[in-house]
């Protein structure tokens, strides 16, 4: 009796979920949004499947769901799918929102790496010359009044108070309860999917998955 090889990337288990669920997932051509806590629903499905464990699989969903390709078809309205590609559910205005911040973040993070290793294979080509005319009078005078202008225009700007988080308690946490866990400096809507020990995971209103733990998680 043959042993099936475990799969371990990233790619050959999304090429795998679209062939084993091609109503839900897709490698090419348009994408649907997932429904909420889809994880579960994956791994009561794929249970008996040896060859995708629950930490691959949660990799895996984390990866599609973070992708620009994926993050640009969350818009208000459009629907959520389940496992077998019925709509479940519609995208409300919070959850595209964040889709839309998200992939704004990831978009320009991108293009300043880019924008970075390009700079640095560059080789600077100024003239060092025109660096004299810069000793005259009347340029100290003008960077000078470029200086003050900068130097008044960067004042900080007061920081909103957000509103203060409630800490949960162990006994309370449940799979499937709303929640809202600390990521950063900003709280994110999310619903708890599996709950393993101290590791908690949790599906944002994105679509995407995260492990963290119960001090990260509020009401």
């Amino acid at each position: 009796m043959e042993t099936e090889i475990k799969r371990t990337s990233t790619k050959d288990i999304i090429a795998y979920l679209t062939e084993k669920f091609p109503g839900c997932f897709s490698i090419k051509g348009p994408v649907k949004p997932l429904k909420i806590g889809i994880f579960q629903d994956l791994a009561e499905q794929l249970k008996d499947d040896e060859t995708v464990s629950k930490t691959r699989l949660r990799q895996a969903l984390r990866h599609y769901t973070s992708s620009w390709r994926y993050l640009k078809i969350i818009k208000v309205g459009t629907s959520r799918v389940d496992v077998d590609g019925n709509e479940v559910a519609e995208i409300d205005e919070e959850q595209a929102a964040y889709a839309s911040k998200t992939l704004k973040e990831s978009q320009e993070k991108f293009g300043n790496k880019k924008a970075a290793d390009s700079d640095g294979k560059k080789p600077y080509k100024g003239k060092q010359s025109s660096s004299a005319g810069s000793n005259k009078p009347a340029d100290k005078k003008r960077d000078s009044a470029k200086f003050k202008s900068v130097k008044s225009s960067s004042k900080p700007v007061a920081k909103k108070e957000a509103a203060p988080l409630k800490p949960v308690e162990s006994a309370t946490i449940k799979v499937g309860g709303n929640v809202r866990v600390q990521l950063g400096n900003t709280p994110m809507k999310a619903t708890i999917t599996e709950i393993s020990g101290k590791d908690i995971s949790v599906q944002l209103d994105s679509g995407m998955v995260i492990k963290t733990q119960l001090k990260n998680i509020y009401l």
